[in-house]
């Protein structure tokens, strides 16, 4: 595919036909009058054979609304031109037909029946049918960067003319210039240490005077923030994951915008974003929309406040921006050829408006992974927003997954509380006998740790024990693993849980870095055995079948032991976690109802074999993996 041709800032083609004609840019190629008329038009391209044959153009220019645009084109109709009570913005509908063939349309703008000026649009074909990329499940485990922090591959693109933050690697909430070609260089690693799936946070644009590293605080929808990379390099990656057969999640973002998005100084209407009479944060309760006591107006200032004065939130009631939303959704999703979706803060957002978007996304791509983030720690929350769950209120949205943050604080207190009647590994095991509340917990992504809350070396006490212990549990219990940078070799914040200490940069990714995780030089003897750890377990999971798709059976906890078994067809896996200073005999006769005459353990990590006794020795502070046949 021809690079430039799929950058977003080289979409639109503007010729007037004026006095005189000026080669110069709007967004790249536009001349120069028309940079007097049209200033953007998102999305800035389209394509054919799409299953919604309509398509929602936002057009902003200078005084537009009194124009009146026509296409002739063979296959698209303009359904309808709607103003706004900005003058300067034209929202066009289109119908797309399925039989229309690629090309580029004119769009031509005229008044009092005279030609201004036109705007050539363009429609490619489709690469994909909505089959083609599959989504991800619990045969993957998913690898999650935050890019910035984890290799700079391009130092050319650290500080870049327009965008106003500089690179700062001293500073901890700065730029440190990490990028998407530091991830291309690197991607041997992740694929050969067993990761099936990779995660970003966003990448797109973020021009905001401090703390745009992290992505959140998008400027510009259509366009890869350049200090990352470009469009057509996102794109590269992706390519290069499907040909290690693996698959591409994006970081999306429906609640907000940044600040400095071009729209805040010249909206499309009042209603574009949610305003208050003075500034009003969310109060963050989750539960309002759940509470069938709550009141209207915390429903509404949890919706509709703002997440930080940093991010306005965006209004999903308004029509417009609800199909703005999901247009660009679908636009990368196309684009990259993604395999997931991550929906940041999902239940922020109008929730019928999710509802929408989802079906939206799901109708057009069937395959299509989407996981929500819903950071609550009771499993009836998230429970709530997974689809085919039967809602007291009759809500529902088509939302394969969430992410499981009641396990992730289930699995820490109960490796860091002292054995009790209600404490330990009881915590643990009781979490999980909450899952009957989930239509499907196969689905949820479960993790030991993510890039908004202290690493897991960190809330396990540095103890390298209890790391393995819990990245056992992650990648042979149920549901969809991730695993966060640098986990794999111990990354920690001892000193402070501020978000930029905890999204530290990943050492090796930095040609002055002295240590290098990439190819070991220099790592601590620690370090490398949890890596060689990770790295072996993550190749024994790719082909089990058990931890893939295999029920789960679990023992309630004995003595400081915890054991569960996945099951599946004649696969077998043993999983048992001995928390004790000493080893433990575990009693196998326990498990007589799952065994079923098997007599033989292969360890998942070591590939010794043994019979299988009536006992089974743990070792301290440790978990064993066995498969058993």
């Amino acid at each position: 595919m021809d690079g430039d041709s799929y950058c977003p800032l080289n979409k639109v083609r503007v010729k007037l036909k004026i006095q005189f004609l000026l080669s110069v840019c709007l967004l790249a190629t536009l001349p120069a009058f028309a940079q007097k008329a049209i200033h953007h038009i998102e999305p800035p391209h389209w394509w054919v054979g799409m299953h919604n044959e309509h398509l929602q153009l936002l057009i902003h220019g200078d005084q537009i609304a009194g124009l009146q645009p026509s296409v002739d084109y063979p296959g698209v109709r303009v359904v309808k031109s709607t103003t706004t009570s900005n003058a300067n913005y034209l929202f066009l509908e289109l119908e797309i037909s399925p039989q229309t063939q690629p090309g580029s349309i004119e769009i031509v703008f005229r008044e009092n029946a005279g030609k201004v000026f036109s705007v050539d649009y363009t429609l490619y074909q489709r690469e994909w049918n909505a089959e083609s990329n599959p989504g991800f499940d619990a045969s993957d485990v998913i690898y999650l960067i935050t890019p910035d922090r984890f290799a700079n591959g391009d130092n050319s693109n650290d500080k870049v003319d327009g965008m106003l933050e500089s690179p700062n690697r001293t500073e901890i909430h700065g730029r440190h210039g990490g990028d998407l070609q530091g991830i291309i260089n690197n991607l041997d690693y992740i694929h050969n240490l067993g990761f099936t799936a990779l995660w970003l946070n966003p990448v797109l644009e973020n021009n905001m005077p401090s703390w745009s590293y992290h992505g959140y605080a998008i400027t510009d929808f259509y366009q890869v923030d350049p200090r990352f990379g470009t469009n057509q390099l996102y794109r590269e990656l992706a390519d290069s994951l499907r040909k290690k057969n693996m698959k591409l999640i994006m970081d999306q973002v429906l609640n907000h915008c940044g600040s400095a998005h071009w729209w805040m100084d010249d909206s499309p209407s009042e209603d574009w974003i949610n305003r208050w009479p003075e500034y009003r944060e969310t109060n963050h309760r989750r539960t309002t929309w759940q509470d069938i006591h709550a009141s209207e107006a915390d429903r509404r200032e949890f919706a509709s406040g703002w997440f930080v004065p940093a991010m306005p939130d965006l209004n999903q009631r308004n029509r417009f921006m609800a199909r703005y939303l999901i247009q660009n959704s679908i636009w990368w999703v196309e684009y990259l050829g993604l395999s997931g979706i991550r929906v940041d803060t999902w239940s922020y957002p109008d929730k019928y408006f999710a509802s929408e978007w989802a079906a939206a996304l799901t109708a057009e791509y069937p395959n299509l992974s989407i996981v929500g983030e819903e950071w609550f720690l009771e499993p009836a929350i998230l429970a709530y927003w997974q689809a085919g769950q039967k809602n007291h209120d009759g809500y529902s949205a088509p939302l394969k997954s969430l992410m499981d943050f009641p396990l992730q604080d289930a699995l820490v207190r109960a490796l860091t509380h002292d054995e009790g009647w209600n404490s330990g590994w009881i915590e643990l095991y009781e979490t999980l006998a909450l899952d009957f509340l989930y239509p499907n917990p196969d689905d949820l992504v479960i993790f030991p740790d993510n890039h908004d809350m202290s690493r897991i070396a960190t809330q396990l006490d540095h103890n390298p024990d209890l790391v393995r212990m819990a990245l056992a549990f992650f990648l042979t219990t149920r549901g969809i693993p991730q695993i966060y940078y640098g986990t794999e070799i111990g990354m920690a914040n001892p000193d402070s849980d501020a978000h930029g200490v905890i999204r530290s940069d990943f050492p090796g990714g930095w040609p002055q870095d002295s240590t290098d995780a990439f190819s070991g030089k220099n790592i601590l003897p620690e370090q490398h055995q949890l890596l060689e750890y990770t790295q072996k377990l993550l190749g024994w999971r790719k082909s089990n079948a058990a931890v893939h798709k295999g029920r789960m059976v679990h023992f309630y906890p004995q003595n400081g032991v915890y054991t569960y078994w996945r099951i599946h067809n004649d696969s077998k896996v043993l999983v048992a976690f001995n928390k004790n200073d000493s080893p433990v005999q575990l009693d196998v006769t326990r498990f007589g109802e799952v065994l079923d005459g098997e007599s033989r353990v292969k360890d998942a990590i070591s590939g010794a074999e043994k019979r299988l006794g009536e006992s089974l020795e743990i070792p301290p502070r440790a978990a064993i993996i066995f498969e058993v046949y």
